[in-house]
């Protein structure tokens, strides 16, 4: 049974056979991964980009996009600095 506090989860769920099921951290955190690099295999980096918020630390900024950019491959980065 899926564990809630206050209407929040508190454990990751994965979809299985249609459904969603509580899975442990490292089984959601594996199967991440493995959509990202079957995204990757398939379709290259740019099918790949991250939209981060402008409202954020720069930190977190940067760390999102050294991630798309060393990680993924992509330059699809997008902060929304407009607002």
């Amino acid at each position: 049974m899926q564990k809630r506090r206050s209407g929040r989860l508190t454990q990751p769920m994965i979809r299985a056979n249609g459904s969603l099921r509580p899975a442990t951290w490292e089984e959601a955190l594996d199967r991440t991964a493995s959509g990202f690099q079957a995204t990757l295999d398939q379709h290259g980096p740019e099918a790949f980009g991250i939209f981060s918020c402008s409202k954020t630390t720069n930190e977190l900024n940067f760390a999102a996009q050294k991630f798309a950019r060393c990680v993924m491959g992509s330059n699809n980065i997008d902060s929304c600095n407009r607002t």
